[in-house]
């Protein structure tokens, strides 16, 4: 009797918490969405103009207006920035995932994955450290890039990298919940190992990694410090040169 009375005051408490935590949620997000809507209510600016426009001047002095608040120039560096990175780190998340549970589950158990789990707490102004000393100099003299190497690229493999983590750890951990029948009944159909893994482990755990990379994201686009640290100063819309990249 005590051990379910126990059961329940636990499953209430957990209960409670994510109800906390959801009514916490809403409760910011419609502080943000009041806070924010003067911009539209009080200074009369449109939503076209928001999305759209590049230029960004907001101004809270009376009787002058609100200024001009367009977000083009960070939605977009926001967008490539984020894109760019997903495209870098999940193939890179997704091997490092197989390797640790189907490569070799030994050695990427005890090692490999602890050594990646590390990464998780670096602060990211270490990260944004590191890629303006390190990695900005080397697209500067590589590349030849303008604006003494800060750019998108740079912002993109920092962010990279710091996401490459929680990817990888999901992923794993995905693949390692796809039941070892499944594995049998593939070497039973005379699959070789790559076999097995591309067409029966990656589907079936396919959900669980895609969640990996949906988290890996959102860090992505929570991140602001070590990307700013590495991405420039300049505000405009970032420019590719592919002639710039290949000489």
């Amino acid at each position: 009797m005590k051990k379910s009375s126990k059961g329940y005051g636990g499953r209430a408490l957990v209960t409670f918490c994510g109800i906390f935590l959801i009514i916490l949620t809403i409760t910011i997000g419609v502080f943000l969405i009041i806070r924010g809507m003067g911009t539209f209510t009080e200074y009369h600016h449109s939503i076209l103009e928001f999305l759209f426009s590049s230029k960004w001047d907001p101004k809270d002095v009376p009787g002058e207006g609100g200024g001009q608040v367009g977000a083009a120039i960070y939605i977009v560096g926001s967008l490539l920035t984020c894109g760019l990175a997903m495209l870098i780190a999940v193939p890179f998340s997704i091997a490092a995932a197989i390797f640790i549970t189907e490569i070799s589950p030994n050695l990427g158990t005890r090692l490999f994955q602890p050594a990646i789990e590390i990464f998780v707490g670096i602060p990211s102004v270490v990260y944004g450290w590191l890629g303006a000393t390190i990695l900005v100099p080397f697209i500067r003299d590589v590349f030849h890039a303008p604006v003494g190497g800060y750019s998108v690229l740079a912002g993109s493999i920092v962010l990279a990298i710091m996401i490459f983590p929680t990817i990888t750890t999901v992923s794993a951990d995905a693949i390692r919940s796809v039941p070892d029948s499944y594995r049998q009944a593939s070497y039973g159909l005379g699959s070789t190992r790559w076999q097995m893994i591309w067409h029966v482990v990656l589907p079936a755990g396919l959900p669980s990694i895609l969640t990996g990379v949906i988290l890996g994201l959102t860090r992505a686009i929570g991140e602001a410090l070590a990307v700013a640290m590495v991405i420039g100063r300049k505000r405009e819309f970032p420019k590719i040169s592919f002639i710039r990249l290949i000489t």
